[in-house]
């Protein structure tokens, strides 16, 4: 028989002759013996009676108060709750709630989270824009940048077990579709997100297929491991061409973009020059390895490009900002030939300057997430090897202070922001 220990109380259950089942406050799915499932009737109150169906006929029920049940800790099983940071209701904000800890499948992970860090796209569905109201479905857990600690496996998992440290890629895919089974998986066209499309890992504990976790090497401060998501999109957006002896100008400084100038200058670029109106972003990413900010409100870029010594325009562009005026001011200052990694969400109806990417012969490449394991791999190996991003996380709080985190974001004065959910355990 299923134990269930839940951790709130039961107003009242009907069971009728036919097993249609009602419970005041909750549900209970499929399971005939009540009785045998809870520990405690209130006076022992059971009552019989007499009630009239549609059909005429009388059927038979049990009516059956609860006193509350103490949460059981130990015990995994349907019914346990965890806190997580819930999209509640269609308006501004996430609430942090009890939710039921999901369950493991047979191909499956459990991880405890330790840290997750807040990304754009958490910003969005935490503002509810346009976008999160087309998207994202009312009651979803967010968050998909995260580390943690292995605490449960499917029967059918290999190569992780219970204790391994673990993050994990937010994209899940199919395994079936042409491009999956090609190895491009970055590309599935039935890709969920995690966060987005299900239930994500602002969460106590994160349920994902093993083949989406990734195990965190020792050799690499923990924290980090919380942002190899969007450290992957800069990874796979920087490497998208060769970089080596090369200019390259890097439009937005978000924390994307600023990841990508310290990789930029790690794989051996020349001038890398980013460009925003942000002067506290800018400072970062002059702190992270651009050669050369230009808030574009003060200063004109190509003015700038003579100031440091370049004569035919940047080889390699990396467009972040998803603003139109900022990706026309990458094309009119390529060299004929450049090179554009096309990672920003342009509008719909942007303008671009179509003429002049065809007859100054550009290559635009769009971007999309991480190539599953390629940018994984090239990542640890560059932090191994003495890339440095420590600096792009500037801010910390415990998860109970989430909504400080989101302030910082929303404020355009921070890199990412950290939420830290050990001291929820600690205090539990």
């Amino acid at each position: 028989m299923l134990a269930f220990f839940p951790p709130i109380c039961y107003d009242e259950i009907t069971l009728n002759s036919k097993e249609k089942k009602t419970c005041k406050g909750t549900s209970l799915q499929g399971h005939r013996e009540f009785r045998g499932i809870f520990r405690t009737v209130e006076n022992g109150a059971m009552q019989e009676g007499k009630s009239g169906s549609d059909s005429g006929k009388r059927e038979t029920f049990l009516r059956v108060r609860l006193a509350p049940l103490p949460a059981v800790k130990e015990e995994k099983v349907m019914g346990e709750m965890m806190w997580a940071l819930v999209k509640e209701k269609a308006d501004v904000g996430l609430w942090m709630k009890k939710v039921p800890v999901p369950m493991v499948g047979k191909n499956d992970v459990k991880i405890k989270i330790h840290k997750t860090a807040i990304c754009g796209t958490d910003v969005h569905i935490y503002n509810w824009n346009d976008w999160a109201q087309h998207t994202i479905p009312v009651g979803l857990t967010a968050g998909h940048e995260y580390v943690g600690e292995i605490v449960e496996v499917g029967e059918n998992v290999e190569g992780f077990k219970v204790g391994d440290l673990v993050s994990g890629e937010g994209h899940i895919v199919c395994g079936k579709c042409r491009n999956c089974l090609a190895g491009m998986k970055h590309l599935c066209k039935n890709t969920q997100g995690v966060g987005v499309n299900r239930n994500g890992a602002f969460a106590e504990y994160l349920v994902i297929p093993a083949a989406n976790a990734w195990h965190c090497d020792p050799s690499i401060r923990e924290e980090l491991y919380s942002i190899f998501d969007p450290l992957g999109n800069a990874v796979h957006t920087a490497l998208s061409f060769d970089m080596v002896g090369e200019d390259v100008l890097i439009t937005g400084a978000g924390p994307i973009g600023i990841m990508a100038a310290a990789i930029s200058r790690h794989v051996g670029a020349r001038h890398v020059v980013i460009t925003d109106m942000n002067d506290y972003r800018l400072d970062l990413a002059k702190k992270m390895g651009a050669t050369r900010t230009v808030n574009v409100a003060k200063e004109n870029l190509t003015d700038v490009m003579k100031e440091i010594g370049m004569k035919e325009g940047f080889d390699v562009g990396l467009e972040m900002s998803g603003s139109q005026p900022g990706f026309n001011n990458m094309i009119d200052n390529m060299k004929n030939g450049g090179k554009i990694a096309l990672l920003g969400l342009q509008r719909a109806d942007a303008r671009i300057n179509w003429e002049k990417v065809i007859f100054n012969g550009l290559t635009i490449r769009g971007i999309y997430g991480r190539k599953v394991w390629e940018t994984w791999y090239k990542m640890s190996t560059m932090l191994q090897s003495g890339l440095n991003v420590d600096d792009i996380i500037t801010h910390r709080f415990d998860v109970r202070d989430f909504e400080k985190g989101f302030e910082a974001m929303n404020s355009g004065m921070s890199g990412k922001v950290i939420l830290d959910w050990t001291k929820l355990e600690e205090e539990a």
